[in-house]
């Protein structure tokens, strides 16, 4: 008998028959979510100790010749055909030419191969076209991303039969259909093991012959395009009764194709999302009949939805919504930076108030993080990794930093950004928060449940493995399998344990870091908390077994710091991508330090809360020997990173860079207009200022200031003038929208498909839109 079989049979055998009893098996659903897409850094981050220059070797995403082609041309256009203003208080649609224009430039295709017709655009390029219309208008980048996003023609492209990738994927393209994924039900949203939609194997007619099918029932809501979708992606239950596909009665969640104008479909009245006018409402079918054919894949794919969408999900997540949020940001960095450098109060620019600089410095800090972060995960994407738990906390971080960004945007504009009307560029941004927060997986749920809980599974070097033989039908196999993973896993452990403690006790010295100029100590505090981080979660895993599935706000803790770890790889990968910019350095400087502080008040607090307490009191001696002693960024960081929003510079340029301003006629570029101005003539001021003359108005009147001089000034007060009003309207032009409003009424959904909807057309295109004064 060798040593390996004797630690098997005595050591190995009871603790493999104990973790049976602890550790729950896998649901299917979590099977499938797990099985979806792969791991990619967060693997690295969770092993304890990631190979910085790995990270640092990882190509910089850049634009492809056509995709910047497009990007000047069709994007611009688009951006200057939309009016946020009028979609949203007078149309509540994208304007008929607007739809028109979308189809015939394949916006609807950015995905779609060109082989197929589509622009076959990079995931970096897909996301610089949805960020930078996003600037302009969330409403139109939530129609341009949505069909390249998860919805049908995804998934048809990865998990379609060759005969429904050539039918749909070139109407899909040039947009003779228009595409909506039906998800969620009123009874499931984030549950979608409750989802009662249910489609049953039969038999029936379709076109006028008898096939193989699947009779529909369903009832979803919140569908994105679904008011004026001609193809409906749907996810259902399916059930073979009477066993005409094989032996198995309930098959699982499946996916299929339903053409809107199959009968049986209704598509109901439309939702209004905070406001936002992308086309979202319900729809439900009654007895649908559509064949085997027009399954995602065919039969052979019934049953394999949910894992179909986990997949689509891993790349989606990581491009759509992240891109908003990096939008929000840049926009916000821009219009705030300019408002505070224009906008006076006590006779100086409120920017130079420090209460007002620490939200400025949030803004910028943060666009900088989001944006980094973003572009090292479409990097991932191209180089054609899925990485579901990455997609799920950049979504997750990125919208949260989002909503903290848009509220300190308004914040500092103060009425300038509460005052509804065509001045108010901030208010759709604002409104915009609620829906990215919300969508392609809640950020509640999200924190909770799936960033750690599917990351400690799927990216730690060996718990899938250990789970995976835990439930092996073999047991002698399970054992054997268990008995090389858990005592891989006991050795790794133990190297992280001494990692980490001398790490910790010499406060990052000993971490290894890459020749990376002044950020390298970021590296090395990054990678000692990177180390703390896996012993944690080994301890918090053994102790707690799978209890810790249900203690979702230690889940969550542990969750944050592993998005701390990634997005600050994010933003370290941009310095070093730009060229390590000197200019920008206090931009890194101020997202590694607000990282540092969140991820020692998060181990804190794991440590506090942890039931085990002789296990927490070890951890806090490992990782935190000296307490909790990061502060986040000191008021000298805050300062400048405020400034560089203030003042022209490259450091602005790239901050805020691919942001739509418009012409001097629109809210955005009169403010860029005043900024300019206010630039310009600063000189002026600085010299009277030396002579003790505030009032350049005195200045002219003693002959200090040149004719030119004081038509330079005239000029930048009449603009600042422009940009600090606000808008106001007639009491009885606001009277007339409400009752507009009130006339058309506020239906359910399942009345609304009933009654139908004479105000808006069904299909963009159909009918004209009109103002609210025109519909009286």
């Amino acid at each position: 008998m060798t040593i390996s079989s004797l630690r098997r049979d005595l050591l190995t055998r009871p603790i493999f028959q104990w973790a049976q009893g602890v550790l729950p098996a896998l649901s299917q659903t979590e099977r499938d979510a797990i099985d979806a897409g792969d791991v990619w850094w967060d693997a690295a981050l969770f092993t304890g100790d990631p190979d910085w220059n790995e990270l640092l070797s990882f190509p910089m995403p850049q634009l492809r010749p056509d995709e910047q082609a497009f990007m000047d041309g069709p994007v611009e256009k688009l951006c200057a055909m939309v009016d946020e203003w009028t979609m949203t208080w007078e149309t509540r649609d994208l304007p008929p030419e607007v739809w028109t224009f979308l189809k015939q430039n394949k916006f609807f295709g950015m995905i779609i191969p060109k082989q197929y017709g589509g622009l076959g655009f990079s995931a970096y390029g897909h996301a610089e076209v949805v960020r930078r219309i996003a600037t302009r208008s969330v409403s139109a980048a939530v129609t341009t991303m949505v069909p390249n996003s998860l919805g049908p023609g995804e998934l048809i492209m990865r998990f379609g039969t060759k005969a429904q990738q050539d039918h749909w994927l070139p109407r899909l393209a040039d947009g003779r259909e228009i595409p909506a994924f039906g998800l969620t039900s009123p009874e499931a949203g984030s549950d979608a093991s409750a989802m009662v939609d249910e489609g049953v194997v039969c038999r029936g007619t379709w076109e006028g012959r008898e096939v193989l099918g699947i009779r529909l029932n369903w009832h979803k809501r919140y569908i994105t395009l679904g008011p004026v979708c001609t193809v409906l992606g749907l996810a259902f239950k399916l059930r073979d009764p009477d066993r005409l596909l094989g032996d198995e009665e309930d098959i699982g969640i499946t996916c299929a194709l339903v053409p809107t104008t199959t009968p049986g479909v209704e598509i109901g009245r439309r939702h209004l999302p905070a406001f936002q006018t992308f086309q979202n409402g319900p729809n439900w079918g009654k007895d649908v009949f559509i064949p085997m054919d027009l399954v995602i894949g065919g039969a052979e794919r019934v049953g394999q939805g949910w894992k179909m969408l986990m997949t689509a999900l891993a790349a989606g997540r990581g491009i759509s919504l992240p891109a908003l949020s990096g939008a929000a940001a840049a926009f916000s960095a821009l219009t705030t930076g300019s408002y505070s450098r224009v906008r006076q109060q006590f006779g100086i620019s409120i920017g130079k108030f420090e209460g007002v600089q620490e939200r400025l410095a949030r803004i910028a800090g943060n666009a900088y993080l989001v944006d980094g972060t973003r572009r090292l995960t479409c990097a991932g994407l191209d180089m054609g990794r899925h990485p579901s738990v990455i997609s799920a906390l950049l979504k997750s971080g990125a919208t949260e930093r989002m909503r903290v960004v848009v509220n300190d945007a308004m914040d500092v504009h103060g009425g300038k950004a509460i005052i509804e009307g065509p001045r108010n560029y901030m208010g759709a941004q604002y409104r915009a928060i609620p829906v990215g927060i919300t969508v392609e997986g809640a950020n509640i749920l999200t924190r909770s449940l799936m960033v750690f809980g599917q990351g400690a599974i799927r990216a730690h070097p060996y718990m899938l493995r250990e789970i995976l033989a835990l439930g092996d039908a073999d047991p002698e196999k399970g054992l054997a399998d268990f008995d090389e993973a858990f005592w891989s896993h006991v050795a790794h452990a133990l190297r992280n344990g001494i990692r980490t403690f001398a790490r910790s006790w010499t406060n990052g010295a000993l971490s290894p870091a890459p020749d990376a100029g002044r950020a390298r100590r970021f590296y090395r505090q990054a990678g000692r908390y990177s180390a703390g981080f896996a012993l944690a979660s080994d301890i918090a895993l053994l102790t707690l077994g799978g209890d810790l599935k249900r203690k979702e706000m230690l889940s969550a803790r542990l969750g944050d710091i592993l998005s701390e770890l990634y997005f600050l790889s994010g933003a370290l990968k941009r310095w070093e991508d730009e060229g390590r910019q000197e200019a920008d350095f206090p931009l890194l400087q101020w997202c590694a330090d607000t990282a540092f502080a969140t991820i020692e008040q998060r181990f804190d607090e794991v440590f506090a809360n942890l039931p085990n307490r002789p296990a927490a009191w070890l951890l806090r001696a490992a990782i935190l020997p000296f307490g909790v002693h990061r502060r986040g960024p000191s008021d000298r960081t805050t300062q400048v990173c405020a400034e560089l929003l203030l003042h022209p510079s490259k450091t602005r340029d790239r901050l805020v860079e691919n942001v739509y301003v418009g012409g001097k006629d629109q809210a955005v570029g009169q403010l860029i207009d005043a900024f300019e101005r206010v630039v310009a003539t600063q000189p002026i001021h600085d010299r009277l200022k030396a002579q003790k003359i505030r009032d350049w108005k005195v200045a002219a009147e003693q002959g200090l200031v040149s004719v030119a001089e004081i038509a330079e000034l005239q000029a930048a007060d009449k603009a600042v003038a422009e940009v600090i009003a606000v808008d106001d309207f007639a009491h009885d032009g606001l009277a007339t929208q409400a009752r507009a409003q009130a006339r058309s009424g506020a239906v359910s959904d399942r009345s609304a498909g009933a009654q139908g909807d004479g105000e808006i057309p069904d299909r963009p295109g159909q009918g004209e839109a009109r103002s609210f004064e025109a519909r009286q």
